[in-house]
């Protein structure tokens, strides 16, 4: 048990997710201007690590030195290992990003994370549209409110777990999949505009599409006394998930430090594996992260 923990850890280090967590205040961007800035964070997702806990480097060394690999249930294990690990893949997570204010009120995003290219865009309902050198009407009242629509999409690179990677040869599973996130935020401001920072919160709605398949090379089954080599298989499904988060800001005027923390809840549905099988998912993520942002440009 020790030394499945150990590898779950070791699979933590090489994690490739899209982006989820929530870092904006529901005062977006003022037109002209510009807010850039990098992010720490780990996507923390309890279905995959319960499934990566229940094999070891043993076992994948097991099914690569076979000189025939048969079906049996370590196979299915690693299958079932893999598909979780898809579908929220556990890891650290680093992300660089660029805001523009391209509207009065709406303003626009592109965040590179480690591989995952990711476009937004936030309406701003509610709150004053000034900035700190020049506060707008109403303030005062330092209550702002927005809502966006996030786009994500990753591809193959899904599978960066240290050791499922090795049963490539043996699997060759691959994994595409598009995230759409919809973010409803709340903040209160710290001074006029944000300027000492704000604390933000709300409710966050996530679809995904995924596509996935395994073309295993030299993996047979037993019928009777024949060895029948186990087809490749393709599939594709959609869930959702429902999270909320709190974040907050701290600094003054253009340079802050940025805590945040989102938590989702999903039920993956159901998906079918190698030989016919098939395994249902379900569980909680949990997307806590550090940051620092900088703010600059004229209004125009």
């Amino acid at each position: 048990m020790q030394k499945a923990w150990l590898f779950v850890l070791l699979g933590l280090v090489a994690g490739c997710t899209a982006p989820r967590a929530i870092i904006n205040s529901g005062k977006v961007t003022a037109p002209g201007q510009f807010k850039a800035g990098i992010n720490f964070g780990g996507n923390i997702a309890t279905a995959p690590i319960g499934q990566l806990g229940d094999i070891t480097k043993a076992a994948v060394d097991a099914i690569r030195n076979r000189d025939s690999v048969f079906y049996d249930s370590q196979i299915d294990v690693a299958s079932k290992a893999m598909m979780a690990y898809a579908l929220d893949p556990v890891g650290p997570t680093f992300d660089f990003y660029l805001r523009y204010g391209l509207v009065e009120r709406v303003d626009v995003g592109y965040k590179y994370a480690t591989g995952v290219h990711v476009f937004d865009a936030m309406y701003q309902f509610m709150g004053s549209t000034g900035t700190i050198d020049n506060p707008g009407v109403g303030s005062g009242n330092r209550w702002y409110g927005s809502f966006g629509l996030q786009y994500a999409g990753q591809g193959s690179g899904i599978l960066d777990a240290v050791f499922l990677k090795r049963l490539q040869p043996v699997l060759q599973f691959t994994a595409k999949r598009r995230d759409l996130t919809i973010p409803l935020i709340f903040s209160k401001s710290f001074g006029p505009e944000e300027e000492k920072g704000n604390v933000s919160f709300g409710v966050v709605y996530s679809h995904t599409f995924i596509n996935y398949g395994f073309d295993p090379s030299g993996v047979y089954e037993r019928i009777g006394r024949d060895a029948v080599e186990v087809p490749a298989f393709s599939g594709k499904n959609n869930f959702s998930s429902f999270g909320m988060f709190l974040n907050a800001k701290f600094g003054f005027k253009y340079v802050y430090l940025l805590p945040a923390l989102s938590i989702y809840y999903q039920n993956y549905g159901t998906y079918q594996v190698l030989n016919s099988k098939s395994h249902s998912y379900s569980g909680l993520t949990f997307i806590p992260s550090l940051g620092v942002q900088a703010s600059f440009g004229k209004r125009r």
